[in-house]
């Protein structure tokens, strides 16, 4: 009889790498490793399938999801303006569900038991995999490697280098934990987990430093069609090659540099380090879009809902129906979200220093100038300020009467 097969959510790593290998001898099991592309600068996926079957996995599959991970997690998550804690844009918890969608594909095709993952017992990622799979997969069982074994980072390479399994780290050295997409890069461990201590430089190879920035801004004109970017300096480009091109320009501006103290949904605190410069660039020009082309009301309700919108996300509640019901709103409030946002990169910062939009604007100039064309009807502000203030002027009223000071 066959043993079962299991399809592990395959980085290349060495924890995933020392994975294939414990779970064949753990749980005798055969592993087919499942490596998904979202955009983490992988220059040979060919060599990375290799890698996974050099490691004994029984099949190796690749996926180059990088146009799918633009088109359906990142453009979702833009439009939303997801930023957890009011600060991260969601790196690693929006590459996640994308991730788990293709581990639950893998596994309909091979006739897998069950999936695996390199999450530990400590972060959020666990959570992100294991749910996904439950609502993608209920039948399917989850499988975590590195939780249940409980090695250190040192253990983990003494294991492999033992058994002669090739892992990309061999020695002890780099004490940073990497994780990278599309949308930025995370970094943990090390020095990085004393909150007090300044991150190194070498931590960091998205964006320059704000002393080595230019000297000179650079402005980028970014167009937006239904709260979506499209254009960038009047050229039409697919999302994913703009978000692209965007992180690299701001980047090399030192924008996007993100030292944090987060909530962990586990209940710890931890510290992190984000580089997200192209997220951040188009988060910040597609607010600055809304505040000219949505009605008030909406804007302020669709403020109230962008952090429980990126608080599912971080809780790894991407594919639950709070989620779906939410995208629709989303999809709605950036109907009219059209035009172009001038943003200016200079020394750490994206500062937005102009926008337009020739069909969308609820800004009116004849309404806003207090030149002459002036169209607002000034005589109409006394009886709406009287009408406004009526019931706070009841109030002050009897509380007056009643002896009490304001």
């Amino acid at each position: 009889m066959s043993k079962p097969r299991i399809v592990l959510a395959y980085s290349g790593g060495l924890d995933t790498s020392v994975a294939i290998e414990w779970l064949k001898e753990h749980k005798d099991v055969e592993v087919v490793a499942c490596a998904v592309d979202v955009g983490q600068g992988v220059d040979d996926l060919d060599e990375i399938r290799q890698r996974a079957l050099d490691c004994g996995a029984v099949e190796s599959v690749v996926v180059d999801a990088r146009e799918e991970f633009a088109q359906e997690f990142i453009a979702p998550a833009l439009r939303s303006n997801a930023m957890y804690m009011g600060k991260y844009p969601l790196v690693s918890a929006l590459s996640r569900p994308l991730i788990v969608k293709h581990l639950v594909r893998v596994a309909r095709e091979t006739g897998a038991a069950g999936v695996a993952h390199g999450c530990t017992g400590k972060g959020n990622d666990q959570v992100r995999f294991e749910v996904g799979t439950m609502c993608l997969a209920p039948d399917l069982e989850n499988l975590a490697p590195i939780r249940e074994w409980g090695l250190t980072r040192d253990a983990a390479i003494d294991y492999a280098n033992e058994r002669g399994i090739p892992i990309p780290v061999k020695s002890k050295d780099s004490p940073y934990s990497i994780d990278e997409n599309a949308w930025g890069r995370t970094a943990e461990c090390g020095i990085l987990e004393d909150p007090w201590a300044q991150p190194p430089e070498d931590v960091f190879e998205r964006t320059v430093s704000i002393a080595d920035a230019p000297d000179e801004p650079e402005e980028v004109v970014i167009g937006f069609r239904a709260g979506l970017p499209v254009t960038l300096d009047g050229r039409e480009v697919p999302l994913a090659e703009l978000v692209d091109e965007l992180d690299r320009r701001a980047g090399a501006h030192g924008v996007g540099r993100i030292d944090m103290i987060e909530d962990r949904l586990v209940g710890i605190k931890s510290r992190e380090i984000y580089e997200c410069p192209g997220a951040i660039t188009l988060i910040t020009a597609h607010r600055d879009l809304e505040d000219l082309c949505l009605e008030q009301e909406l804007a302020e309700h669709k403020r109230g809902e962008e952090g429980r919108y990126a608080q599912l996300i971080y809780n790894g509640l991407w594919w639950g129906p709070l989620k779906k019901a939410l995208d629709a709103f989303m999809d709605e409030a950036n109907r009219y979200v059209n035009g172009e946002v001038r943003v200016q990169l200079f020394k750490g910062h994206a500062t937005v220093v102009g926008r337009r939009s020739e069909d969308s604007a609820l800004y009116s100039y004849e309404m806003a100038t207090y030149d002459e064309g002036d169209q607002f009807d000034q005589t109409l502000a006394e009886g709406f300020v009287k009408l406004w203030g009526l019931p706070l002027k009841t109030w002050a009223a009897r509380t007056k009467a009643h002896g009490d000071e304001l």
